[in-house]
């Protein structure tokens, strides 16, 4: 869990990136901002900070920073009785995103993996998404991401978001 300090230190970091790529945000939405640490207290390798626009029984929306190196771990959105898994599509809108998802692997891949838990990184078939470049993940598909050596704006767009739900390759993690 972060405190009041690294969360003021990780919103100024995420505005100074919005506000370079010309993203407005209302202060309620910079008030708002969530910092997905996993439960991990490992913020600057493994974590994620983002503003969800709208989270609907159909749709989400949302706006994700990556520092750079930082990394969302490896994770599928699976079935959740009847409802399939989350479908999302991820844009590029500033810096550089490694992506890695289930498929043939890539031979050189350009991550640097979390220290200490390279066990947890399963998926390595890497697509490299640059600003307005999108990649589209069906449910149910083990992923992981990382921003660039300039870290990384991706708008996600996705039907209905549960992310209590998601399934994660790493057992510390909790979220």
């Amino acid at each position: 869990m972060l405190d009041q300090k690294q969360k003021d230190y990780y919103r100024q970091e995420a505005m100074k990136y919005f506000n370079d790529a010309k993203i407005v945000l209302t202060p309620e939405e910079q008030e708002n901002l969530e910092f997905a640490d996993f439960g991990l207290g490992e913020m600057d390798q493994t974590g994620l900070i983002l503003i969800t626009y709208v989270n609907t029984s159909k749709v989400c929306a949302k706006e994700l920073v990556l520092l750079p190196g930082m990394t969302c771990p490896e994770h599928r959105h699976p079935d959740i009785g009847s409802a399939d898994g989350k479908e999302e599509t991820f844009r590029c809108r500033a810096g550089k995103v490694f992506l890695y998802v289930e498929g043939e692997p890539t031979a050189d891949p350009q991550a640097i993996l979390p220290k200490g838990r390279e066990k947890n990184y399963t998926v390595w078939h890497e697509i490299i998404l640059e600003p307005g470049q999108q990649y589209t993940l069906n449910p149910n598909t083990k992923h992981w991401f990382q921003g660039g050596p300039e870290g990384a704006i991706v708008s996600e767009f996705s039907t209905t978001s549960r992310d209590d739900m998601d399934i994660f390759t790493d057992p510390d993690i909790s979220r």
